[in-house]
Order: C-alpha cells, then structure tokens, then sequence
C-alpha cells in the first residue's frame, strides 16, 4: 500500500478521508443512488489509499452493531405478525374524536413501541389507524401523520434497540475497561425527550402541522365501484374458446383494463388465471373507466352484462374482493418501474386496480405509471398471496378493506420470547447481539416468523451501510480526522463551559442526521464526540450519549429518516413542511437532553 512506502503523509491522509466524506455526503443529499452503494464506494475508495488495513476493510459485516440491528429487524417482524402492535392498535378506535387526544394517545402508543422494536414497523402498524381516525373526523390526514413519525423517532431514544445509533453509539463506548452502553442506559434522556416532545406535540406541535384541505377520502380517491363493470362473452365473440391472456393483450394497445372476476354458471372466480379459457355467457368484471370500456367493446365484441336488481348486483360486483391500500416504501422494487415491467399479476398474483400520488389518483393508463415511493396503491388479492406480495414488492398496508392483513396471533408467545431476550441483555448474562440473535432464532422456530420472511424482514440496504461505513469511521479516527475536527470544536467553544460544547455537538448531528441516514450520522460523529471528550478532560459519555440523541432527532426534512418520508404523501406534505413543527421540537429537544444528560452522566 501507499502508506507503507511512506509516500502519503498524515496530511495527505486527511486530505483523502475529507474528500470521501464530502463527496459522500454530497451524494446522500443528492440521493441519486441509493445510500447503501453510496457507503460501499466510500468503503472501497479509502480501502485502496491505503487507509484501512486490508484485513479490516470488510471487518464491519460481523461487527456487533450490524448483528444487533439485523436481529432487532427479525424480531420486530416476529411481533407484528404475533400482533403484538395490532393489539394496541386496535385500542386506539376507542379514544373519541378530539384532536389533541388522538394526537396523544398516538405518538405515545408508537412512542412506546418504537424503543423496542423497529420505528418503521411500529409506524406502519399505526398509519392504518390513524387514517381511519382522521376520515372518521372528516379530517385530512396531516394534521396525525407528522405527528406519528416524529413520535416513532422519539419513542426510539430510549432503549439499546430502539434505533441503530444507540446500538452504534453503545458500541463506541466500549473502551476496556469501560463496557458498552447497557439496554436501559439511553432510559433517562431518551424518556425526557419522549415525554416532553409527546406533550408540546400534543398541546402546540400538531397546530402546526400544515392543514391541508381535506383530501379524496378512500371513497373518493379509490372509488372503485364507479369504474367496475360487467361484461357478457356472447356466442358469436371472437374470443369464445380463447384464453383471457388473448383478450387482455388483443386490447393493450387500445383500452387500459383489469379483469377482477368471472362469472360462470353462477359461480365466482376472484382474479381468474390469464390461462382461463372464455366460454359462452361467461360475465367478466372489468375495472376499467368510460374509455376504455368503449374501446374494449369495440375491439372485442364483448357486451355488457343484463341489468339485474340492485342488491343482487352489488353483491355480485363486491364478491369477496380482497383489497388493501399500500404505499411504495423508499426500498421498494417497485420504484422507478411500472406495473407492466414487474408482471404483477403473473409472478405476485395480484392486480393494481389504482395509484394515488399527493392524495390525487392519477389517470393514467395504469401500465404506464412509472411507481415512486410514496405513492398509494389499491391492490387486489387473494387474503393469502397479499401478504407476501406485499413484503416482497416492499410496500406497507395504509387501508385496508376488509382485509386482516397478518398471520394468526400468538400475542403472548411472541411477548414471552422478547421479554426474556431484553431481561437476559438487562442483567448482562450474554451481550446484545447474542440475545437478540437468540430471540429472533427461537421466534423462527416457534413459527411466529416464517424462513423466507426472516431474509426478507432484514433491510440489507442498512445492513451495508453499517457495514461499509464502520470501516470509514476507523479511518477517519485513525487518520487524525476526528482530532482535528474535534480540536476545531473546542477551538471554537473555548472560552465556553463544557456543556455548550455538548449543546454544538448535539446540534450539528441533529443537522448532519436530517440529510443523511441517522447510522451513518451516527458512525461520523462518534468519534468526533471521543476526541471532544479527551480534550476537555471530561467523560466520554455524556459527549457519546449528545450523539446518540442528535442522530436520532431527524425532524426537520423528509428525507433524514424512513419514518419522515414514508408519511409524506398520505399526508400531503412538502419538503417545506417539516421544519414547521420540527425546528421548535429539536429546539425543546436539545433543552431538555442536556440538563439530563449532565445530570445521569456528569461532565
């Protein structure tokens, strides 16, 4: 390497680490490509200047820290589909329709969720239910949305396993003889921040949310009745003896339609097989609007269907329609493509009947919208191929209709098994990874999380990141990158107490934290906090456990945590919108930490 033949000096090394933390970040903000590649060009780069050994330059794949998070990510599925958070949610229905109270009642149940397991999951068990609240109160769904995301992002400072900075963060602190942070230690500053934010959120923070205009309720926005309709195979249609594969594509170029059902002899087929073969009076039941319909009766032959009464019409269009309202995820498979591309029906057995995007359903022919994350789906489905199509395609249930979307519960096994991996990390019988590691293992073997879903629960996306970025970290340490950034800060706060230094630390990783991913602002501000730490001859912990908080507080844009974007468009919120309720809540946030932490952790 480089190094070893002296031909790059300490300042050159710098130089370097500088530049790929510039250029990385640059490229999160840019958001261009995805995070995870993003932090795997950075891992390479410095690995070939020579500033991470070679045998450590994949070392961060089996570092505690990503273990624990892929374990905390296994297990949280385990408890949504036990319904742990269902059970919960469900409470929820009963607490009336003033504002301010459900505004409470929900950022704390997510709140509390959110410190033992994974925020996202919790939010996304919630969402559901906070949208029914706000159309049950003829409410646009803003004014409960922010509020939940910001609490799933508080409810996660308060525990180890609450969020991946903690877990990173305790890992840091780790200098022997000094062991790592515990699973309570983050308790009471996590637990100050989490109550006073859920209060000024509750009394002052939801006012001011922005107020959109009522969106189209789902009635509206999904109004699927008023484009179903159907269709009668006549005797002298082309198509009969023909498969409903040769109708569909016969009329791709001319009409936009979905085939929900068949009728034959009065029996009902729910999302026949494209390989059915069209026999004589079969009816059809077509989703498709007044255009389409025109043009696919021209091109088929096709009639429409007797009129029949009312109720026995009705009961014939609805069936047993399985439908579920989704949004696309950031990581989901779906963005950037079509519906045409991905040949949903065919390898995921379910049809795309509408998507919405910023509370509107679009127009378009349905095969040729090009999905983002954040749009809405109403997604069709047999009860047992929706669920995993759902994890598969990386979509979270928003609505959904008639639909119990989960496996059976099994509330209290799953409870058990948690309980006993958090009372066995409490008493420190084994380390986290190792107990965490265990619950998820015993939770598969318990059946309450099946073998595909536990590869599938694992966000491999942050999984690289850790592991590609704890390598960056080191080099930055090792470089002399953090003293100087360190010794800039205390150049800086000199003549200041020791504490405001702590209140600058915390603030610049809250900023970092709101335009990068929370763990990598974690990972890059660690280190940072060890050599403030030194150099004002104070313990390292109070500066580590600033960095815990600031990582973890992304309030102020869409786009510093998953929880933050994926409320965005249920919510009809703008990039602008965030920081209306997110700058004071940072603000009390930083007010209160402090005085907490120099308590629980003396300077």
């Amino acid at each position: 390497m480089l190094r070893e033949f002296g031909v790059i000096s300490v300042n050159t090394e710098q130089l370097i680490i500088f530049g790929v933390l510039a250029a990385t970040l640059a490229l999160f903000v840019w958001n261009r490509w995805r995070y995870d590649i993003v932090a795997l060009v950075a891992l390479l780069v410095v690995a070939l200047a020579g500033l991470v050994p070679p045998d450590q330059v994949f070392a961060g794949f089996g570092h505690p820290a990503v273990i624990t998070v892929a374990a905390v990510l296994v297990i949280s599925r385990g408890l949504l589909n036990a319904g742990v958070v269902d059970s919960l949610a469900r409470q929820l229905t009963r607490v009336g329709n003033q504002p301010a109270i459900q505004v409470a009642t929900l950022t704390g149940i997510v709140a509390l969720c959110s410190g033992f397991m994974n925020n996202v999951g919790a939010l996304a068990l919630l969402m559901p239910v906070a949208v029914w609240m706000s159309r049950r109160g003829g409410r646009s769904p803003s004014f409960l949305l922010m509020p939940l995301a910001f609490g799933s992002l508080l409810g996660g400072t308060i525990t180890l396993i609450g969020t991946p900075p903690n877990i990173i963060i305790a890992a840091y602190r780790e200098q022997p003889p000094t062991p790592p942070f515990g699973m309570f230690d983050f308790v009471p500053a996590g637990a100050a921040i989490t109550l006073c934010g859920i209060l000024f959120i509750s009394i002052i923070g939801w006012r001011l949310t922005p107020q959109r205009e009522k969106q189209d309720a789902p009635e509206d926005l999904f109004e699927i009745s008023s484009y179903l309709t159907e269709l009668l195979v006549p005797g002298n249609c082309t198509f009969t003896g023909r498969t409903l594969y040769d109708l569909i594509t016969s009329v791709r170029d001319d009409a936009d339609i979905v085939v929900i059902g068949l009728v034959r002899a009065g029996k009902r087929q729910e999302m026949p097989s494209h390989y059915e073969v069209l026999q004589e009076k079969d009816i059809l039941l077509v989703e498709a609007d007044s255009d389409n319909l025109k043009a696919l009766l021209d091109v088929t032959g096709l009639e429409l269907a007797e009129a029949k009464g009312k109720g026995e019409k009705e009961s014939a269009r609805r069936g047993d329609l399985n439908l579920v309202e989704a949004i696309i995820t950031p990581g989901s498979m779906l963005a950037g493509r079509t519906a045409t591309n991905l040949d949903l029906r065919g390898r995921y057995g379910v049809n795309v009947l509408a998507v919405a995007r910023q509370g509107r359903r679009l127009r378009e022919r349905l095969g040729r919208i090009r999905f983002f994350a954040g749009d809405i789906l109403l997604v069709q489905g047999s009860e047992e191929s929706l669920q995993s199509a759902l994890n598969d395609l990386g979509c979270l249930p928003l609505a959904s209709r008639g639909l119990r979307i989960g496996k059976p519960r099994n509330v209290l096994l799953a409870t058990c098994i948690f309980v006993v991996a958090l009372a066995v990390i409490a008493f420190k019988l084994v380390p986290p990874a190792t107990a965490l590691a265990g619950g998820a293992v015993v939770m598969a073997l318990a059946g309450l999380i099946s073998p595909g879903e536990i590869y599938k629960s694992i966000d491999m996306s942050v999984i690289l990141l850790l592991a590609a970025l704890l390598p960056v970290g080191k080099a930055l340490e090792s470089t002399g990158g953090s003293q100087l950034i360190a010794d800039t800060l205390l150049a800086v706060s000199r003549s200041a107490p020791p504490s405001l230094t702590l209140v600058i630390l915390m603030a610049a990783t809250m900023l970092l934290s709101n335009l990068i991913n929370n763990a990598a602002a974690a990972i890059l501000a660690a280190p940072v906090a060890i050599h403030v730490a030194k150099g004002t001859e104070s313990s390292v912990d109070p500066f580590l456990m600033a960095v815990a908080i600031g990582s973890s507080c992304a309030f102020l844009t869409p786009i510093g945590h998953q929880s933050n974007t994926l409320v965005m468009a249920p919510g009809g919120y703008k990039f602008s919108d965030y920081w209306r309720m997110g700058l004071p809540l940072s603000v009390l946030v930083v007010a209160v930490a402090v005085p907490v932490i120099m308590w629980f952790w003396p300077l």
